[in-house]
C-alpha cells in the first residue's frame, strides 16, 4: 500500500523535531560522560539502525533516543534515560498518541525500575492539556513545541504548513517534496526559529534531565530481616497478636535483606532479597550508574 503523502508529511515535521533535539541530547551526554542512541546511528552493539529494547515480557519496544550509562559503540551500557519525540496535528488524536508513548515507555521503566530512568517525551503540534497531564501524571517530563511555534519557524523561510483534514493531498506532496529539497541553510533557519521560540522550555527540560541524571547517592540502608511467619484469618487476631508480642523476644529465622538507597535529588530505590549474592548484585548495578 502507497504512503499517503499526509503521512509522509508528519514522518518529515517527526525527523526535523529529532534534529532538533539530537544535537542537544548529543552536548549534554558529552558533557555528563554518557552515551546517546538514536534511530539511524551506526552501532556495531545492536543490529539494524532501530534502537529496540525488550521488556520483562519479550516485547520489543522502538524508541526514538536512550541515554546509557557505560554504553559504547561496542557494548550496550545501562538505560538511564528514555525520550520519545512525537508530532501530531489534531487534539483528537493526542489522546491517543500520549498512550502510544506510554505503551512504548512505561513497561521499559518497570524492568530497569532499579535504574530509575528518566522519562522524557518531545511533542509538537496540538496536543491537549489533559494528554499533557496525562503524561506528567505517569512521570514523564514533556517538552512541548506549540503548533504556531512550528508553523511560524516555516513561514519565516516561505513555507506554509498550516494544513487540516480537507488539505489535498496534491498540497501535502508538494510542501513535503519543498522541505526536503530545501538548502540545508534554510532548514537550518526553521531549527533556529523554533529553538529561539521555545527557549525555557527546552532549558527546563534539559534542567530536569540533568537533575535526574547528575544524582549521586546519598545513603544506603541495609536491613536483616528475621522472625517467625505468624498467619492469621482475620484482622482481629493479627491485631490481637500485636497487641501480645514483644519485640525483644530474639532474632528468630534469616528471611532476607532489604536495601533502600537515597539519592540527592530526591530519588530513591530499594528491594528485597534472599541472599547475599542477590543484594550484592544490586548494589554493584546501582554502583555502575
Amino acid at each position: 500500500m502507497a504512503e499517503s503523502p499526509a503521512h509522509k508529511f508528519g514522518q518529515v515535521i517527526g525527523g526535523l523535531l529529532e534534529s532538533v533535539i539530537r544535537p542537544q541530547l548529543e552536548a549534554f551526554c558529552q558533557q555528563h560522560g554518557l552515551y546517546l542512541d538514536y534511530q539511524g546511528r551506526d552501532r556495531p552493539a545492536r543490529r539494524g539502525r532501530k534502537v529496540a529494547w525488550q521488556d520483562q515480557y519479550g516485547n520489543t519496544h522502538d524508541l526514538d533516543f536512550v541515554i546509557e550509562q557505560h554504553g559504547t559503540d561496542e557494548a550496550i551500557g545501562q538505560p538511564i534515560a528514555f525520550i520519545e519525540v512525537a508530532w501530531r496535528r489534531y487534539t483528537k488524536h493526542s489522546r491517543n498518541k500520549a498512550q502510544e508513548i506510554q505503551g512504548a515507555i512505561l513497561p521499559l521503566a518497570e524492568k530497569y525500575n532499579w535504574n530509575s530512568p528518566y522519562l522524557g517525551t518531545v511533542l509538537a503540534g496540538v496536543f491537549t492539556e489533559g494528554s499533557l497531564e496525562q503524561l506528567k501524571s505517569h512521570g514523564f517530563h514533556v517538552l512541548y513545541f506549540p503548533y504556531e511555534t512550528l508553523t511560524a519557524a516555516f513561514e519565516a523561510e516561505g513555507i506554509n504548513i498550516r494544513f487540516d483534514e480537507d488539505t489535498p493531498d496534491e498540497t501535502f506532496r508538494a510542501c513535503v517534496d519543498r522541505i526536503e529539497s530545501a538548502p540545508p541553510e534554510v532548514l537550518n533557519s526553521v531549527k533556529r526559529r523554533l529553538i529561539q521560540a521555545n527557549r525555557e522550555p527546552i532549558s527546563d527540560f534539559f534542567a530536569t534531565l540533568g537533575y535526574r541524571l547528575g544524582r549521586r547517592i546519598v545513603r544506603v540502608r541495609m536491613i536483616p530481616l528475621y522472625g517467625r511467619v505468624n498467619q492469621f484469618a482475620t484482622i482481629e487476631d493479627a491485631l490481637r497478636f500485636l497487641d501480645q508480642h514483644s519485640i525483644y523476644e530474639g532474632s528468630g529465622e534469616f528471611w532476607k535483606y532489604e536495601v533502600q538507597i537515597e539519592f540527592s535529588n530526591g530519588d530513591r530505590v530499594q528491594g528485597s532479597f534472599d541472599s547475599k549474592f542477590s543484594a550484592r548484585e544490586f548494589l554493584e548495578l546501582v554502583s555502575r550508574q
